[in-house]
């Protein structure tokens, strides 16, 4: 049996009379936690590194909002507001969830209801509803702080910009040539142009969506956790290289390169807004009711969707749908180039954020190692399948 094919965000497995690997790995964790003093209970929750890194990088923020006397601002989303926005996503998944569960226990759309409410009453318990709140309480607080930190950076890093250094740079490892005009002549500037302007422009759903998806459809709470926070990560790892290393980007450093570009894409009209949101706070930040957005060291689009990739791939995620994200990944890294938003060493800077953020990720939710403790759980839950038919 291939682990990868064993779909990890599936809540429609219970009462199905079959042990799960889920279930085993859940069980082997939950065991001895009962006999551990409060103090280990506390320090091995799956949540507890969050819940203070989110507390610390918060109290950080307003710091230095204080500090710099600049606003804090709550960033608005495709659904309006994150505080909004998140705890909609995370009804809408609960409500979807509950009814494909109960659509696949009772095989017919008479009774769903009923069986939702008996879904909701022997599964749901308060604890499971305050951990995907915690996880999306979490996420909100280190992606606000991040946007904030993003849009001081003009002023604590003002006028230092390596964008020189780094085109330079990409022109050496491309013998030359500029990597995204070398993207143009190869893919032209037509069709494939408003694909990876979709791709590109998917990735603001992308993030809310599957933590959103994860924390609420899958119970094995440590994933949660362990997803939680790589996202975190990358938010906070990925402000810091902007401040390690400022830059523009290519399309913002050298406008020319891509006059060819269709200028009715959803790339081309974000890249409007966010020049006029950047020019705005650098003429003025203190009173601007814009949020700066532009960076290039490193790609957090190339480093959140490789986060995604990574974790999914690790936890089983069904094979066809991992092929289908290893894709969008694809699409995401040339999509960086091909518009400019970022040098090629962006997305390597990218990566190696996502790397280093499911390995913290993993080691402080107790998920190192998961991928051979889950294949032992598979094998367990074959053998007790195995004695339960010869039973």
């Amino acid at each position: 049996m291939d682990p990868r094919d064993d779909v990890t965000l599936n809540a429609a497995s219970s009462g199905s009379g079959t042990t799960s690997a889920t279930t085993v790995l859940e069980e082997q964790e939950s065991a001895p936690v009962a006999q551990r003093p409060a103090w280990l209970r506390v320090l091995r929750w799956p949540y507890t590194f969050l819940v203070t890194f989110s507390v610390a990088v918060g109290g950080f923020t307003i710091w230095a909002s204080y500090y710099l006397d600049l606003p804090l601002r709550d960033p608005e989303g495709f659904l309006g507001p994150a505080y909004v926005r998140l705890p909609a996503l995370g009804l809408l998944f609960i409500a979807g969830g509950l009814a494909a569960q109960s659509f696949l226990q009772t095989k017919s759309v008479r009774g769903l209801w009923s069986r939702g409410v008996t879904i909701v009453r022997t599964e749901w318990s308060w604890g499971r509803l305050a951990h995907a709140a915690i996880g999306l309480i979490c996420f909100y607080v280190t992606y606000v702080s991040y946007r904030n930190l993003k849009s001081f950076l003009p002023v604590v890093r003002e006028d230092v910009l390596h964008d020189a250094d780094l085109m330079q740079l990409d022109r050496w490892m491309f013998f030359g040539h500029y990597p995204a005009l070398v993207l143009h002549d190869v893919l032209g500037t037509g069709f494939i142009a408003l694909i990876l302007s979709t791709i590109y422009v998917s990735y603001l759903m992308l993030v809310p969506v599957s933590l959103a998806a994860l924390l609420v459809l899958n119970r094995d709470l440590s994933l949660g956790a362990w997803y939680a926070t790589a996202l975190s990560l990358n938010w906070i790892l990925g402000v810091a290289s902007y401040y390690l290393i400022p830059t523009l980007g290519p399309v913002f450093a050298n406008q020319s390169l891509f006059a060819d570009l269709p200028s009715d894409s959803g790339v081309a009209a974000l890249q409007r807004s966010l020049a006029h949101n950047g020019y705005d706070v650098r003429f003025d930040p203190w009173s601007s009711d814009s949020i700066y957005g532009i960076a290039g060291f490193a790609s957090l689009h190339v480093s959140v969707v490789l986060t995604a990739c990574l974790f999914f791939a690790i936890v089983g995620l069904n094979k066809w749908l991992m092929r289908t994200l290893w894709v969008y990944f694809l699409g995401t890294v040339l999509a960086t180039v091909y518009f400019g938003w970022h040098y090629v060493a962006d997305d390597l800077g990218g990566a190696l954020i996502a790397v280093l953020s499911i390995l913290i990720g993993a080691a402080v939710t107790g998920n190192l190692g998961y991928r051979k403790k889950r294949k032992a759980a598979l094998a367990e839950a074959a053998e007790a399948a195995e004695a339960a038919r010869a039973s």
